[in-house]
């Protein structure tokens, strides 16, 4: 059976799942253990590359909702599906060090001779991967409202996070099997939410009200409704491997990293705590912190792309 055939099923079984088709089309590489590596481009196609790495769950449609903003800062914004999720290939127990290997192939069939790249959630720790080990073709990096590694903060890696997070690290600590047949369940109850207010993606999480106020916009609605759509459309696989991969060890130090690096997170931060950017400011060599006291885990949509893609291209400072 073809994905358009299975897409095609999906929208009949839950026609409320219905979206506009979105205008910049899935490009698809061929990667050398037979996977395939899917991924799209956004903002200024003249503009100067980020490699730009979506949270989790996620897939490459998850991009900021104001592309005329992003074009406007110069930015050519390459954003993948991480193997597993959308239209990419699962590599089952990968590793967060192991997307080094996909982005190599990414930048060099798009002849990218540098590059910045950022990640947000978590997407973070794999932005974090690539500056660590390409070393001189990663220009900046960011990691946005990431997570830090479990096996260096322990029981304190949990503190603060809302119950819901905690929970679902918790099958993963479990094993895959259990973690597998939760996040099958929790895909279908995101994806009736979804359908019936996109505000409510993230469920019962007690969220702080400056994430709510992101979430409740038209345009970022519009986002959420087709990177759900797309993010799990071969499977849950992707988000199963990142939960597994960030609670075992993630194959590299940060403290290795020699590449400028920001380092951004939200003091009001229910999905990924504080302690978790605080550690990352402290171990990722140089790292440049920006605490946003009012915040929560969504960046503001009006402000913080301009602010980031300035510095992560001109090395401009933020307010």
């Amino acid at each position: 059976m073809g994905v358009l055939t299975e897409r095609l099923i999906q929208i009949r079984e839950c026609p409320r799942l219905r979206v506009r088709p979105v205008p910049h089309p899935v490009q698809k590489l061929d990667l050398a253990d037979g996977r395939t590596l899917a991924f799209t481009e956004w903002g200024d196609p003249d503009g100067r590359p980020v490699i730009t790495c979506h949270g989790t769950p996620g897939c490459r449609l998850n991009r900021h909702p104001n592309q005329k903003l992003v074009r406007s800062t110069g930015a050519r914004v390459i954003a993948f599906d991480r193997p597993g999720y959308g239209q990419s290939s699962r590599n089952c127990g990968r590793r967060v060090v192991d997307v080094v290997d996909d982005v190599a192939r990414l930048a060099d069939h798009l002849d990218l001779q540098e590059f910045a790249v950022v990640g947000g959630s978590g997407g973070g720790p794999h932005a974090l991967a690539i500056a660590a080990v390409f070393g001189d073709r990663v220009t900046r990096a960011a990691c946005i409202v990431g997570i830090a590694p479990y096996d260096v903060l322990g029981d304190e890696w949990f503190t603060g996070m809302d119950p819901m997070n905690v929970k679902e690290f918790g099958w993963a600590l479990e094993g895959e099997g259990r973690l597998h047949e939760e996040l099958v369940r929790e895909d279908g109850e995101m994806r009736a939410r979804v359908a019936d207010d996109p505000s409510r993606v993230l469920g019962d999480f007690d969220l702080p009200e400056a994430d709510r106020n992101v979430l409740a916009r038209s345009d970022v609605a519009t986002v959420i409704r087709e990177s759900t759509a797309e993010q799990s459309v071969n499977g849950v696989w992707g988000w199963v491997d990142d939960d597994l991969a960030f609670t075992t060890s993630w194959g590299f130090d940060p403290s290795t990293i020699r590449v400028p690096t920001a380092v951004w997170w939200g003091a009001a931060d229910v999905l990924v705590p504080p302690q978790h950017g605080e550690w990352l400011a402290a171990n990722v060599p140089g790292a440049l912190a920006r605490v946003r006291r009012d915040a929560g885990h969504q960046p503001d949509p009006d402000k913080d792309v301009v602010a980031l893609n300035g510095w992560l291209l001109d090395g401009q400072p933020w307010d």
